[in-house]
C-alpha cells in the first residue's frame, strides 16, 4: 500500500516571483513537513467552487484543515468584535462546504486552531471572538507572533486520549474558541480555565479538531494517527470471489488428479 494522499488546505495570497506579482495558493510548509514525516503525501488544496469539492474528497485518503484567519461571525449570526479578523468569504465558504463533505464521507481529518472553528461552525456551533473579554487575560495569546506551551486535560474515553494520553503539553497562540458546541460534536479535551482545546465527531472513523498548533511543535503523533486512519480509510476492499458449487469443485479436482 502507498502513502495516503492528504489534502491540507490553503489560502489565495498575492506572491512575488522576481519582478512577478501574481495571486497565488499559499499554506505554511510546517503542515507539509508534518504530513510528510508522519507518512503521508502532502497536496495543497485551493479554495475552489463547491461542485468541485465532491472529486476531491473522492481522490483524498485523509484531510487537514489549516489556522488562519477568525472565521466570519455573520455564519454563527454574530457582528464582527472589533479584534475579529475581516473574514476570507471565499476561504470561509469552501473549508465549510469541504468539513461538511468529509464528515459525511467518514474521511480522516485534523481541523487545527482556525480549523476546529471551521468544524464547529458547520455543525451549527459557535465561537468566543475574543478570549480576553471572557477570561480577563491574554494568556492563550501573550505573544502577537511566537507561540506558548500549555497545559491541557484530556478526556480518557477519547480518540486523543489513545493518541496522546489524559494530559499534554502543546504550543498555542489564538484569541479566540469553541463557545456552543456544535451538533455530533464532543468536547474532549480542555484548558485549566475551562476552554475547550479539542472537539471529535461522534461516529466518525478520525475527525477530530484541536485548538493548538502540533505543526509547531516536535510531537508527530496526531499527525501520524491521521495518516495512519488514513492508510486504512484508504485500502481498497477484496474483490468479492465468485461462489463456486459443489459439483464444480469435484469436477476441477478431478481433472488436476488425472
Amino acid at each position: 500500500m502507498g502513502r495516503p494522499i492528504i489534502g491540507i488546505t490553503g489560502e489565495l495570497e498575492a506572491a512575488r516571483w522576481g519582478n512577478w506579482i501574481r495571486e497565488a495558493v499559499v499554506s505554511p510548509v510546517s503542515y507539509t513537513r508534518a504530513v510528510d514525516r508522519a507518512g503521508g503525501t502532502p497536496v495543497i488544496l485551493p479554495p475552489v467552487p463547491a461542485t468541485s469539492v465532491p472529486v476531491l474528497i473522492a481522490g483524498l485518503s485523509g484531510l487537514v484543515l489549516t489556522g488562519g484567519r477568525d472565521v466570519d461571525p455573520s455564519l454563527y449570526d454574530e457582528a464582527p468584535h472589533a479584534q475579529t479578523d475581516i473574514p476570507d468569504h471565499r476561504r470561509d465558504r469552501f473549508e465549510l462546504i469541504l468539513t461538511r463533505a468529509a464528515i459525511e464521507a467518514d474521511l480522516p481529518f485534523l481541523a487545527v486552531g482556525r480549523g476546529m472553528h471551521i468544524l464547529n461552525v458547520a455543525r451549527g456551533g459557535t465561537l468566543t471572538q475574543h478570549l480576553p473579554d471572557r477570561l480577563g487575560n491574554e494568556n492563550h495569546k501573550p505573544d502577537p507572533v511566537k507561540m506558548t506551551t500549555h497545559d491541557l486535560k484530556i478526556a480518557a474515553t477519547s480518540k486523543l486520549s489513545g493518541v496522546l494520553g489524559e494530559s499534554a503539553q502543546v504550543p498555542a497562540s489564538h484569541h479566540q474558541a469553541v463557545n456552543q458546541i456544535g451538533t455530533g460534536l464532543l468536547t474532549v479535551a480542555w484548558t485549566p480555565d475551562e476552554v475547550v482545546e479539542a472537539l471529535e465527531v461522534q461516529g466518525h472513523r478520525w475527525g477530530l479538531g484541536v485548538q493548538w498548533s502540533p505543526e509547531e511543535g516536535d510531537d508527530a503523533r496526531l499527525f501520524e494517527a491521521l495518516v495512519t486512519a488514513a492508510s486504512t480509510a484508504a485500502q481498497p476492499a477484496s474483490p468479492p470471489q465468485p461462489e463456486v458449487s459443489s459439483r464444480s469443485k469435484r469436477k476441477r479436482h478431478g481433472a488436476r488428479a488425472s
